[in-house]
């Protein structure tokens, strides 16, 4: 209702005095801090409308709360899928996680031992690759399985760590599958190899002098490991643990506890695949709480984003920023689209002489734009961004 066809906002029928709410299906929407969160947010809706009678160039602008809700103005209606799905989680997408957090080393061990045999071999894949969607190209990472031996995932690159970009991931995913449970867990080799591997790769000068991980996949620990920790980690601990325990089983749950809040990190429990998302998505929140005590309010700019409302699919980058913090917690991530085509109105031509032209490119050495850039999209490809599952 109210919605009419506006062709500043790629033909799509929106309400200029409203934003709207969405929630993935996947998580309750009646949650209290979803509804405590929708209420309080909808004061970003007078500053939407008034940033927007101020700039009539403005598109659209959003926030994505650290509970999962996304907030975007103009209201739109979403459209689920086939099967009655919006699986559209603001917090998975590479401008939130940008803006929320800081470029980071990551290692990621994985229990191959035999009591993972079976489904929980199958979750800890799933948790595994769930926390490679929550990497981006400012941050670099490597998989290790560990039994009584080591097995890098993928073995032309143990003793190092690579960028985060999707060709990587995409990679070590389909490694994930060679992946077999057999014989006994000797967590103490693995842990030493994953100091020794951030430690080293940081003196490289290569990686992400910011934030650094362990992300600890396992169905148990039969000790804290104090021993490996005091030789490698403390006093400074600038390492974080954060250990995932695969299983319905809580025996070894305080052992990985105290591991967690010895490295400052944060424990969770994943019983069955629908938990893995939300409790991967855990981790997110520990290592934002530096930037919101640190009260930076940074603005990010994230890679071209193809918007999947555009029919001529215009690529644009997302300019993100911190909202006001709470605590050491942060609510979330507020951001505008900015189409390419407002960059390139910056360019003084006139400076360029009669052959020249100028390009950009990104802090990853990705072309933003280029007189000679013919993008391919294809419907399968492109890395839709908001609003996601329109027409």
């Amino acid at each position: 209702e109210n919605n009419s066809s506006n062709d500043h906002f790629n033909n799509l029928p929106v309400n200029l005095s409203l934003s709207v709410v969405q929630v993935p299906t996947n998580m309750y929407n009646k949650d209290s801090a979803i509804v405590n969160g929708v209420y309080w947010s909808e004061a970003l809706n007078k500053v939407f409308v008034d940033n927007f009678e101020k700039d009539p160039s403005l598109i659209w602008q959003y926030f994505g709360s650290a509970k999962g809700f996304f907030r975007q103005y103009p209201g739109i209606k979403w459209k689920p899928d086939e099967h009655g799905v919006i699986a559209f989680d603001c917090r998975n997408r590479k401008w939130y996680i940008q803006a929320a957090t800081s470029p980071k080393n990551v290692v990621i061990l994985v229990d191959v031992s035999g009591s993972m045999k079976g489904l929980r071999l199958t979750i800890a894949r799933q948790t595994v690759s769930s926390i490679l969607d929550t990497l981006g190209d400012d941050d670099f990472f490597n998989i290790i399985a560990y039994n009584e031996e080591l097995h890098y995932v993928e073995k032309c690159l143990n003793g190092t760590l690579v960028q985060a970009d999707v060709t990587n991931k995409d990679y070590f995913r389909l490694r994930l599958d060679k992946l077999f449970a057999k014989g006994i867990g000797m967590l103490d080799v693995a842990l030493t190899e994953a100091f020794n591997l951030l430690t080293d790769f940081n003196q490289t000068g290569r990686g992400s002098e910011c934030s650094q991980a362990i992300m600890l996949v396992t169905d148990g620990a039969v000790d804290t490991y104090d021993a490996v920790f005091a030789k490698y980690n403390w006093p400074d601990r600038k390492v974080r643990i954060f250990p995932y325990l695969i299983g319905r089983e809580s025996a070894f749950a305080d052992n990985l506890k105290w591991m967690a809040c010895a490295n400052k990190g944060y424990f969770t429990q994943i019983s069955t695949l629908a938990d893995v998302q939300e409790n991967v998505m855990e981790y997110l929140h520990v290592l934002s709480r530096p930037k919101v005590i640190d009260q930076e309010h940074d603005t990010v700019w994230t890679e071209a984003y193809i918007d999947n409302t555009v029919s001529g699919q215009t690529p644009r980058p997302t300019l993100s920023h911190r909202p006001p913090k709470n605590r050491g917690i942060l609510l979330g991530v507020v951001g505008t689209d900015v189409p390419v085509s407002e960059l390139l109105k910056t360019i003084p031509k006139y400076k360029l002489g009669i052959h020249g032209y100028a390009f950009a490119i990104t802090n990853n050495g990705y072309i933003l734009t280029h007189p000679d850039l013919r993008p391919l999209v294809s419907s399968t490809s492109c890395h839709a961004h908001s609003p996601e599952p329109q027409q």
